[in-house]
């Protein structure tokens, strides 16, 4: 796994390919507000997807998951359009925004990073995987967000992603996204995937970084155990970051859920959350994804 100079522009393959999807995510958590958000855009050949919830509270509080057809003729993000998203480079791999317009909430966000790019290059077993690469950023979040008729400023951590590839859900059956927001001086992000074959949670592929003083730092080998309920939703969770070979102790890190929901994607099914999380004496928020293929979808 290798950190590079990732590029955010709108990834388009020279030939059309109908399993080729580029998406971008971000998610923001403004703990003092009580205000959390996540929205994903993804485009490819035949159209742009999206989805986007807002949380106030521990509740969802607007939600939107769709598509536009007409987003397939997009030459960069700023002509992409999907569920009431839409999204703006304002300086690449530094600034961007932001904004959601739904039924019962909407949020507008200007997005700006505060580390280096956390990359997943095709090296990585995750990113073979999955079938995709990737990088990920720390960044700072302004703006504001509205719901029940009050607009309420928005001023926080949050990450913004960006992952592009041939996005198959057959090949995997669960992937795992998951952010710790600490300061901007100390975060964290995991990725986890269970292959198609995989026999269980011990067959997952996972890869890491903490981001210290702005510089993303590899994790060598982050495990990840987490807590359910009865469907499946995220509860509780614990990691150990074994920094490197040679660390006689992993760094630890525990989370409880603030506020999830799920979102039926038609072939997949996607538990969005955040988390409270604790490091080391800090605390801080983050999101906690799980994307799974829908049982009984092949």
């Amino acid at each position: 796994m290798s950190i590079a100079a990732p590029d955010d522009r709108l990834h388009l393959p020279a030939q059309p390919d109908p399993a080729f999807r580029d998406a971008v995510t971000f998610s923001f958590g403004d703990a003092a507000a009580q205000l959390y958000g996540t929205a994903r855009v993804s485009h490819g050949s035949s159209g742009a997807d999206g989805v986007a919830v807002l949380y106030a509270g521990d509740k969802p509080v607007a939600a939107s998951a769709g598509g536009d057809e007409a987003s397939a003729d997009a030459a960069a993000w700023d002509d992409v359009r999907a569920a009431g998203l839409r999204m703006a480079v304002v300086a690449p791999l530094e600034a961007w925004t932001v904004a959601f317009e739904g039924k019962s909430g909407a949020f507008d966000l200007r997005f700006e990073a505060c580390s280096t790019a956390a990359e997943l290059d095709e090296e990585s077993p995750v990113a073979q995987a999955a079938g995709a690469r990737g990088y990920e950023q720390l960044c700072r979040v302004t703006g504001t967000a509205s719901h029940g008729g009050r607009t309420h400023q928005v001023r926080c951590l949050g990450q913004r992603g960006q992952l592009w590839g041939t996005l198959d859900p057959n090949r995997i059956t669960l992937s795992r996204t998951l952010s710790a927001w600490l300061g901007e001086d100390r975060a964290l992000t995991v990725t986890a995937v269970r292959p198609a074959k995989a026999k269980g949670h011990f067959d997952e592929l996972l890869a890491g970084f903490v981001f210290e003083e702005g510089a993303a730092v590899a994790i060598d080998e982050p495990r990840l155990s987490t807590t359910y309920d009865g469907e499946q939703r995220q509860r509780r969770a614990g990691l150990e970051l074994w920094m490197d070979e040679e660390s006689d102790h992993a760094r630890r890190v525990a989370g409880d859920v603030l506020c999830g929901t799920s979102v039926d994607l038609g072939e997949q099914r996607l538990d969005s959350a955040f988390f409270a999380w604790r490091m080391e004496g800090r605390e801080g928020v983050g999101r906690y994804d799980v994307l799974r293929r829908t049982a009984g979808k092949r």
